[in-house]
């Protein structure tokens, strides 16, 4: 059978090709693109609802990133054997392909659209998240879902300070910066990074270099556009009367303009509702079925009028300057019996942050389609409904939470001390008390706080801030706009940008972007990074006059882990026949022991008293008798010309009669 709609695409990215294949499967989806970068397959697929979601005022997409373990060769562990809950890699690559396609979807669309890449097959030299990025902006571009795309997105890694696009593995473990960039053709859409305390000039070169490739790939996809692309859908956009507006504006406009102007999140948000009910109360009997299009009209004048006020009066809703931090508060040791803890109030953002420290057997295995290893250091984010005035079920982590603890992660992995200098797995969790924007970021800050309270000897403290912007397009074609530091909830929900930034005095740790605009400039982007370190500066220095370095002994609760070195032969002396030997020193001293294949042994206790006992013990193991020596042993058998004595565990001398 023949597939006359079938064509294919080629082009070269990061010296590796890059061939689209479109038309050939999944003939039912609005659009479609097997992705085969390097010998990374990924099929990717959009497809719509053909009509729009009643009652609703909010655009429902929803992007996901598919791990088939088939892709890597491998069987799926566990008694069911087969593809379970996604894990947090794919959820955090789920999240990469969501951000950069969101903002450009035209405003009033709320047909309900899913975005799914299912991994096929997997080169670890091809970043598989790079591939699936790509094929759902050509997935888009391709289909007749209306989408101002497309986008181009590219990892950049940077090894002996030269930038490489879409390094390979070997490249990834040498590289001081992990970047993924998305974006158009005229600016960039979205920034996802980790990094070695990499300056922010450098950061921000790495942007700008990753902008040229994005203009390749995107001038690719749209060449592949013109050849294959399908006509969009005639859209049928929501929209409020004309006179129902009219009429709701210059009834609620200067009311919620003042309601707006109040210092405490909980206060403001009461005067706001009352605004939102005595103008639903007032036009319910004018107009009793249009309460959805009054509620969007009294959104629409919310933040009109909060922009408004920053830009025009340099007002922002808590009165502070566009650069300033709201008050901080600091406090480590609150908690008596936890190993660590740390608590950061910025505003009314406040986040508790426990260290939890135990030995490396306790680290975490990720064992995935692109990874099998163990993760020693851990970091947990909770965001209960409490934190926000809410009543509501209690369910596991969502996506936010899970991408919020990953960032955090990020931010402080880079100081962490080597294994062999601190040998324990470490566990963050990270309880948002109360919440007025910036938790992830508070998170960054109240962990480093609980890390140097624990004890960890960390290479510097990490603070963290989000940055937001305000733009306005005026009626001359210009643009007015406003770079805010610290930026509170009612400015990150109705501004344009939400810029976490995380590092030390050195350098960046993390980033994360996200805009709800149709891109960044470079001069954006290099204002927002030097406001940010200066907020960050800032930040750090009251978080050292709570704590200025780590404590120099670990809680009294931590476990004691101490290490030694054996030769690596000696390792089956010292687990014994079926783990006899080892299982009767654990049980005798009631320590953990752990040893790897290059002979390094880890003990572990409740006390030091106990991990020197069990150290006693392997080296009584291990020791080779000396000549001169003198043992004090157990007589094993007695024969006619002497006795066996056991001088050390497993060694015997001959005692002779003579």
């Amino acid at each position: 059978m023949r597939f006359t709609d079938y064509r294919t695409f080629k082009t070269a990215i990061g010296g590796k090709l890059l061939q689209l294949e479109i038309g050939k499967v999944c003939e039912m989806a609005n659009g479609q693109v097997m992705v085969r970068y390097g010998d990374t397959v990924v099929n990717v697929t959009a497809v719509a609802s053909k009509e729009p979601r009643p009652d609703i005022d909010f655009f429902p997409l929803s992007c996901d990133f598919e791990e088939k373990m088939y892709a890597a060769g491998k069987i799926p562990g566990g008694f069911i054997k087969r593809e379970g809950r996604p894990s947090e890699k794919a959820i955090l690559n789920s999240r990469l392909m969501d951000r950069p396609l969101r903002p450009l979807f035209p405003k009033g669309f709320f047909n309900d659209v899913q975005v799914v890449a299912t991994v096929m097959s997997v080169d670890l030299d091809a970043p598989t998240e790079i591939a699936a990025m790509i094929g759902s902006s050509v997935a888009l571009a391709i289909s007749d879902i209306p989408w101002d795309g497309p986008t181009g997105s590219v990892l950049i890694g940077m090894v002996d300070g030269q930038f490489i696009v879409n390094p390979s593995l070997a490249q990834r473990e040498e590289s001081s910066m992990h970047l993924v960039v998305s974006g158009t053709k005229d600016a960039i859409m979205m920034v996802e990074a980790g990094a070695n305390e990499v300056p922010e000039e450098t950061i921000l070169d790495a942007i700008m270099f990753a902008h040229e490739e994005i203009k390749k790939i995107v001038e690719f996809i749209e060449e592949i556009v013109k050849e294959v692309g399908k006509p969009k859908m005639e859209l049928d956009l929501y929209k409020v009367p004309e006179d129902i507006e009219a009429a709701v504006r210059e009834y609620a406009e200067d009311k919620m303009r003042t309601a707006i102007q109040t210092y405490d999140k909980m206060e403001r948000l009461d005067n706001m509702d009352a605004v939102e009910a005595e103008t639903k109360e007032h036009f319910e009997e004018i107009y009793p079925e249009n309460g959805k299009d009054i509620d969007n009209v009294l959104y629409a004048i919310t933040k009109e009028q909060v922009r408004s006020l920053i830009l025009d009066d340099e007002i922002r809703p808590d009165n502070r300057k566009r650069t300033e931090i709201r008050p901080i508060w600091c406090e480590t040791g609150i908690l008596p019996r936890t190993h660590g803890s740390g608590l950061f109030k910025r505003g009314q953002t406040q986040v508790l942050s426990i260290a939890t420290l135990g030995p490396l057997s306790e680290a975490q295995t990720i064992d995935g389609i692109t990874e099998q290893t163990e993760k020693r250091y851990m970091h947990h984010y909770n965001f209960p409904p409490y934190s926000v005035g809410e009543a509501r079920p209690m369910r596991s982590p969502g996506r936010r939470e899970i991408g919020h603890g990953a960032l955090a992660e990020r931010a402080l992995i880079p100081v962490l001390p080597d294994e062999e200098e601190f040998p324990y797995a470490i566990r963050v969790v990270s309880e948002v008390l109360s919440s007025n924007g910036s938790t992830s970021q508070a998170s960054v800050c109240g962990s480093c706080l609980a890390l140097m309270d624990a004890g960890v000897p960390i290479k510097a403290p990490v603070a963290g801030i989000a940055m937001g912007l305000i733009e306005r397009v005026e009626e001359d074609g210009s643009s007015k706009m406003a770079i805010l530091s610290d930026i509170q909830g009612m400015e990150d929900f109705l501004g344009d940008m939400d810029f976490k930034v995380a590092g030390t005095a050195k350098g960046v740790t993390a980033i994360q972007m996200d805009i709800k605009v149709h891109g960044l400039s470079k001069e954006v982007l290099q204002q927002a990074l030097q406001q940010a370190y200066e907020g960050r500066m800032h930040i750090m220095k009251e978080m050292l006059d709570e704590i200025s370095e780590p404590r120099a002994e670990l809680s009294p609760y931590a476990p004691r882990i101490i290490s030694m070195q054996i030769d690596p032969d000696q390792i089956r002396t010292v687990i014994g026949p079926g783990g006899k030997t080892i299982n009767k020193i654990i049980a005798d001293t009631g320590v953990k022991i752990d040893i790897d294949d290059t002979g390094l042994v880890y003990i572990a206790a409740p006390d030091m008293k106990s991990a020197e006992a069990g150290m006693a013990e392997i080296e009584l193991l291990i020791k080779e008798p000396e000549p001169g020596e003198i043992y004090e042993g157990k007589v094993t058998r007695v024969m006619p010309f002497g006795a066996f004595i056991e001088i050390l565990p497993g060694k015997e001398g001959l005692l002779h009669i003579s």
